[in-house]
């Protein structure tokens, strides 16, 4: 889904450093730098606003109306994050300031649907690519791009070039050089009792490697003593 508009309220900070940014995110807030067309300005921004804001239908590309307190607007997107290791949580964002009517560069997801052919065939659908490059209005950023693998055969690839898009958005990624998926044959598993007829095998095989030394010796060794 795309055209999501998000309105996010944050407040400007003074303060720096680890051990604040430490105390702010104990008070459930994240700091963050909104980036633009002039000096950076740094904020927080309170925990559950923010995830409220990057799960509406548009995702981590909805279009935030960011509202600092006491100040002007400014329209932004999702940057870049960073998140706690163990958690899994927000630590720290970066938002940067855009205008609608240009457009932008992007990551975004691709997801597979339907129920490929190979599959049921026996064969094991791979994801070769999970995000692809686009370009478009930040208004037409689509949350995900869908790859259809249905008629996806064994030893068959879906390339980008199959994937429909969007209305306004242009693939910056080789559409013909990016393989999105494959399917390919489940490697077969040798039964045990012929793993172990192949091991009895071996193992009566090396005594006899070893004897022929061993009789070449002992020929060698009449021939001295006669």
């Amino acid at each position: 889904m795309a055209g999501e508009r998000v309105k996010l309220v944050v407040s400007e900070r003074t303060k720096f450093g680890s051990a604040e940014s430490r105390r702010l995110r104990k008070q459930g807030l994240i700091p963050g730098v909104l980036y633009g067309r002039s000096t950076p300005v740094a904020f927080t921004v309170g925990e559950r606003e923010l995830r409220a804001a990057l799960t509406t239908g548009a995702g981590a590309h909805a279009v935030l109306d960011v509202s600092l307190e006491g100040g002007s607007a400014h329209t932004a997107i999702l940057k870049d994050y960073q998140r706690d290791k163990v958690r899994g949580t927000i630590t720290h964002l970066d938002l940067l300031e855009v205008r609608l009517d240009q457009p932008i560069q992007t990551a975004v997801a691709i997801t597979l649907v339907g129920d490929s052919i190979g599959v049921r065939e026996g064969g094991v659908l791979n994801q070769v690519t999970t995000e692809v490059n686009i370009e478009a209005l930040p208004l037409e950023v689509p949350q995900h791009l869908k790859a259809d693998v249905s008629e996806l055969g064994v030893g068959e690839t879906f390339r980008l070039s199959q994937v429909e898009l969007p209305s306004g958005v242009t693939l910056l990624d080789d559409p013909e050089e990016t393989v999105i998926a494959s399917v390919q044959l489940q490697r077969e598993e040798i039964p045990e009792e012929l793993e172990e007829g192949a091991e009895e095998a071996a193992e009566g095989e090396e005594p006899a490697a070893e004897a022929e030394p061993a009789q070449e010796a002992a020929g060698e060794q009449e021939t001295v003593e006669g």
